[in-house]
């Protein structure tokens, strides 16, 4: 495949400012299934923005940070929670556990971050989290219940309850809390909650966020507005758990595609700018569901290990596997990525060859494109191209593209041709400054 004129040549123009334009707004959004880093590249977008927005998801979601050596983990909060300057809102799109909120309000508080009440936002149109939800998953599943899947179906059945519930007629709220709680308790036998305790707690809860709890719709899109912000949105998940596009069932319950940015945001189409897609240079899932090119053997042990490959909120080990270009390019599809974040590239320093799929077959026939049938996927075949490792030649201290070690740079290159995307930004490590901006 021709590389495309505009990433052949690149290399040797002028960087391109990630807010090329402040009445665009800038997206993240992970590729795979999740724990790409995007956390990484929103914490280096943040650093210039003024507004870092969440679109959906709940605390199942976490990003980590390292900033001169302080690790940050972020579940619900948005990734510019850290930063002095940087407002942060909790979007529409998003579902709410207020408790667990405070708890991880606390948690950065004490590694430093000040000032946070003036710089949250959440939107009076977020849907909130209740124990009952997540009693009810794991009754569901059991040993997980950490999902925030049956918040999202109260939502769609129409019996939630929103955040301008909570800091509206408190009386009404509590009706509403309880209707909801009996609903979950004849579907749910066994369940147990103390729900005057709830009450109570929700209450306290009303006064501690009423500040923070606004018209956000209206408050980004007079920013948007206004032409002077420089606004970051950030998709927590990845396209391969959003609930239409991704491995169905084995999915989350929102949208994690760039679809779910406009209506977790209220965010019309035409202030959308550059969509960033982060992609781990291998591939990795957490949990069940089909994974076309895992590898259940000591080099995927090896990335496991080398990768510390497990989940910052589950603490799940993840699964990996060689990247999957054919999976990437139908993320990229659907996203219309503008440019990519290569991450963790280091992790393969120490392999002497690297794989990449780039077909699937079906009885010998080429696959167009992923299918949507988690059935389909089990007997596939997966072609790959096979490159030189650089094994004896560590990518951690590289700080340009050119310094890199050579076959490192032609993986780099390969994924951009094949997917006629550029690589703008490659990890190399887990440190903010261990990020290679490609110019």
């Amino acid at each position: 495949m021709t590389a495309r004129p505009a990433i052949a040549n690149r290399r040797n123009s002028a960087a391109v400012h990630p807010f090329p334009n402040p009445s665009m707004v800038a997206i993240v959004l992970g590729a795979q299934w999740g724990d790409e880093g995007k956390g990484k590249l929103v914490d280096l977008l943040a650093s210039e923005a003024d507004i870092v927005c969440r679109c959906q998801g709940g605390n199942n979601a976490g990003h980590s940070v390292v900033v001169e050596g302080v690790e940050y983990d972020f579940h619900m909060l948005p990734s510019g929670f850290h930063l002095q300057n940087c407002v942060n809102i909790i979007g529409n799109g998003c579902v709410v556990n207020l408790p667990e909120l405070v708890e991880e309000i606390e948690k950065n508080e004490s590694r430093g971050v000040t000032n946070w009440s003036q710089r949250l936002l959440i939107s009076d149109r977020a849907h909130l989290v209740f124990d009952f939800h997540k009693m009810s998953d794991g009754l569901i599943e059991r040993g997980r219940g950490t999902s925030i899947g049956p918040t999202y179906s109260s939502k769609a059945t129409r019996n939630g309850i929103r955040a301008i519930d909570l800091i509206g007629d408190f009386s009404i709220f509590t009706e509403k809390l309880r209707n909801l709680y009996n609903y979950y308790k004849l579907t749910f036998p066994d369940l147990d909650l103390d729900i005057e305790k709830t009450i109570e707690q929700f209450k306290k809860l009303a006064e501690y966020f009423r500040p923070m709890i606004i018209d956000t719709v209206a408050y980004l899109n007079q920013n948007i507005l206004d032409g002077s912000k420089k606004i970051l949105v950030e998709g927590a998940n990845a396209t391969m758990l959003d609930i239409d596009f991704g491995t169905y069932p084995y999915v989350t319950s929102s949208n994690c595609s760039v679809g779910g940015v406009c209506t977790g945001l209220g965010l019309a189409p035409k202030y959308i700018g550059d969509i960033y897609g982060v992609v781990k240079a291998y591939t990795t899932r957490v949990g069940d569901g089909v994974f076309p090119t895992e590898l259940r053997n000591e080099i995927g042990e090896h990335l496991q290990t080398r990768g510390r490959e497990w989940g910052v909120t589950t603490g799940r080990k993840r699964r990996c596997g060689w990247l999957d270009l054919v999976l990437l390019r139908y993320t990229t599809m659907i996203n219309g990525f503008t440019a990519l974040c290569l991450t963790k590239l280091d992790t393969l320093d120490e392999l002497a060859e690297i794989k990449v799929a780039t077909t699937y077959k079906r009885n010998g026939v080429e696959l167009p494109s992923f299918p949507a049938s988690v059935d389909t996927m089990h007997d596939i075949e997966v072609e790959y191209v096979t490159f030189p490792g650089w094994r004896g030649r560590s990518t951690s201290e590289c700080r340009t593209f050119n310094s890199l070690p050579h076959n490192a740079r032609l993986y780099v290159q390969f994924i951009e041709q094949f997917l006629g995307v550029p690589v703008k930004w490659i990890g190399v490590g887990k440190d903010r400054m261990a990020m290679i901006r490609v110019f």
